[in-house]
Order: structure tokens, then sequence, then C-alpha cells
């Protein structure tokens, strides 16, 4: 609450410098801030009396959405991406997969590795874990497995995220 909206009977005032100008009525306070050409603002409404501060209310949000900017410029959005295998995948197409992966976890992305196990397949579910953990083996240098391989219905997933870079 700024200025005019603020109706309680008395506040506690803070100047713009922090320092204690002490209780007096919304009135002499908000007369205060227009003789010092600033903004009355409420800052702690749950105290008893209420906290306002003298503040130029227009160049604070302006800083403040300024700050949000800078925070959502450096903030880093992970996605992830997926690589499918198959339970009787040959070496060369693993080989391709793996490059996959490797270009993924260096842009900094999580991979999502999945089989699929199709007809009765699911019911010889070793050999996709072991088809899993060759890839784990494989991708080791770039990348830590952050989820082992799990059966979830007719897939199996594997989690790996990206190593930090020391």
């Amino acid at each position: 609450m700024i200025n005019e909206d603020i109706r309680d009977r008395e506040v506690r005032l803070v100047d713009q410098n922090g320092e204690q100008l002490g209780v007096m009525s919304s009135e002499q306070a908000l007369k205060l801030a227009e003789e010092r050409q600033l903004d009355l603002v409420k800052i702690a409404p749950q105290a008893r009396p209420p906290v306002c501060k003298l503040m130029d209310y227009g160049k604070y949000r302006f800083e403040q959405s300024k700050r949000d900017r800078e925070i959502r410029k450096n903030q880093k959005t992970i996605s992830i991406k997926e690589v499918r295998l198959s339970a009787t995948i040959e070496d060369h197409d693993v080989d391709d997969k793996y490059r996959n992966a490797v270009k993924f976890l260096a842009d900094g992305n999580k991979d999502k590795v999945t089989i699929r196990f199709r007809g009765r397949q699911i019911t010889h579910s070793e050999i996709g874990v072991e088809v899993m953990n060759q890839f784990a083996e494989r991708i080791k240098d770039v990348g830590i497995v952050e989820r082992r391989p799990l059966i979830e219905g007719r897939n199996m997933t594997m989690i790996v995220a990206p190593k930090d870079k020391d």
C-alpha cells in the first residue's frame, strides 16, 4: 500500500536512509512524504503500529524489475532429451545413439534413455537391462546415471545427467 491507500490512524515512520522518525499520524507522515517529494510505502502491515517508509516507489519498482530480469537472464533451463534404444539394437546403432546422447549432455540437458519392449520381448527384460547397463558404462565419462533402469509398463527408462565441469 502506498500514499493515500494507507488508512491506519498511526504509523511508525522510517526515512529513506533507514533512520527512525517515530510514531505519527498517517496524515503527518503523508505530508512529510510530499514535502520530501517521496512516496509513503507500508512495509510491515502486521506490526503495531504498521511500519511505513519514505522512498521513491517508482525507482524502487524499476530496480526490482531490473533485478528480476537479471536473475531470469542468468538462469539456465535444463530440459530432458530422449534417446530411444531397443532390446535388439546393434553396435553401430548404439554408436549413433551414444553420439546423440553426448551432444545433449554437452549442451547441459539431461538424457532420458528409453527401451520400448515390443510383443513378447517384455518377458526377457534382462536383455533390456543389459543394453541399458552397457549404454551407462559407455556414457560414464560425460554423464552420471541419475536414475537406474526402471520398467514402467512396456518401457524401461533411465535418466542420465551431465557431469559437472571441474
